[in-house]
């Protein structure tokens, strides 16, 4: 089974979409807000795999309520106006659907739900940290530019002051969270502390060469050089298996 929630402030709408849900017997509605603060607290307890997501709503948006999100489940937003259907898709969300929804583009999008799911990994279920999967996806907003961006396609984050900068892609975006707060969701099979500056996903080095004093010197696969401290050059090497 699936589980959805669906954050909407229209009761109309709501009911809309639990009336096209009825039709998908392998997807489970556990749940139903009508502002951001109370879809927050739905998504935080539940952990739905999929959220459907109006945009414009009273107070916060759509876009607030997944800035708050660590980890942002498969979203379909659901939007009356054709500037934020456009706006959305850009923003790479899984899809986006116009009100009143039409049932046959309804059951597109829930095709391309499964779909996506078919190809998730399981997380670590005992972790007393949960940490994210290479599958997992975190919500950016820098400025007026948002995105939906995969785990797994991160090749590194940086410190910037007190936020954080995140590399993927030919993306370089500011998330606003510190560089610590970011490290104790990462998965730790594929990145890794180089530095008190950065964190590399290891599977976008290209090279790795002895350094000074110790140290290594990383050349990721974008060409970007990145040097690892000496103490942690040791842990590398670890765990690598060097």
């Amino acid at each position: 089974m699936i589980k959805a929630v669906i954050v909407e402030d229209s009761r109309l709408a709501r009911n809309e979409l639990k009336q096209l849900l009825k039709a998908h017997t392998d997807i489970e509605l556990i749940g139903e807000a009508e502002n951001v603060d109370a879809g927050f607290e739905l998504i935080q307890k539940e952990n739905p795999d999929l959220l459907f997501l109006d945009i414009n709503m009273p107070e916060k948006d759509g876009f607030e309520l997944l800035e708050m999100l660590d980890e942002v489940p498969i979203t379909i937003f659901t939007t009356a106006f054709d500037e934020y259907a456009i706006k959305s898709f850009e923003y790479n969300a899984l899809d986006y659907l116009l009100k009143p929804i039409n049932e046959k583009r309804f059951a597109l999008a829930i095709e391309k739900v499964k779909a996506k799911l078919e190809g998730n990994e399981v997380e670590e279920g005992n972790n007393t940290v949960k940490r994210l999967s290479e599958n997992s996806q975190i919500f950016i907003k820098d400025g007026e530019k948002c995105w939906l961006v995969k785990i797994g396609s991160i090749s590194h984050f940086e410190i910037v002051g007190n936020y954080t900068r995140v590399f993927f892609e030919d993306q370089k975006p500011m998330l606003y969270k510190s560089l610590n707060q970011v490290e104790d969701k990462l998965p730790t099979e594929s990145f890794f502390r180089v530095n008190r500056q950065q964190i590399i996903n290891t599977n976008f080095i290209g090279n790795v060469v002895p350094w000074f004093n110790g140290k290594l010197k990383l050349t990721m696969k974008n060409g970007e050089e990145v040097e690892v401290s000496r103490r942690q050059s040791y842990l590398f090497k670890d765990k690598m298996s060097f």
